[in-house]
């Protein structure tokens, strides 16, 4: 059984605070506040989950530096108040950094619940994976 410390339950929670201020800010229009709050609190979760050291050493290795680029620029263009430039650049940042997760995801959904297109989806998403 894998034990949980309480700075991880600690993190979990503030990682949810942080997803929900997201959500509720993109819901109020792009809400500059909101998105630099929840992106914070986002940031701060995850480091308290997996600590500070494996939060550093995911987010800068160098293949990865392209999408850690672009999501820690959009965190900061969302602090500077220009919340949608901000979440654009975030959004591909976030994408560029979980490509190489996005495949295992669909696969798990897929052979979990037998449902057709995630797998088939899975299966598209494998085969250009293994290209690149």
């Amino acid at each position: 059984m894998i034990s949980i410390t309480e700075w991880q339950k600690i993190g979990v929670g503030i990682t949810g605070f942080g997803v929900f201020f997201i959500f509720f800010g993109i819901l109020l229009y792009f809400d500059s506040v909101l998105l630099a709050f929840g992106n914070l609190l986002f940031l701060t979760g995850l480091s308290l989950i997996i600590g500070l050291r494996r939060t550093f050493s995911f987010f800068f290795q160098r293949h990865k530096l392209k999408g850690t680029s672009f999501f820690l620029g959009g965190v900061a263009i969302v602090l500077l108040r220009w919340p949608l430039l901000g979440m654009l650049l975030e959004a591909y940042g976030f994408v560029s950094l979980f490509k190489s997760f996005f495949p295992v995801a669909f696969g798990f959904l897929g052979s979990a619940s037998n449902i057709s297109f995630l797998s088939t989806l899975s299966q598209k998403l494998q085969g250009s994976s293994s290209m690149v």
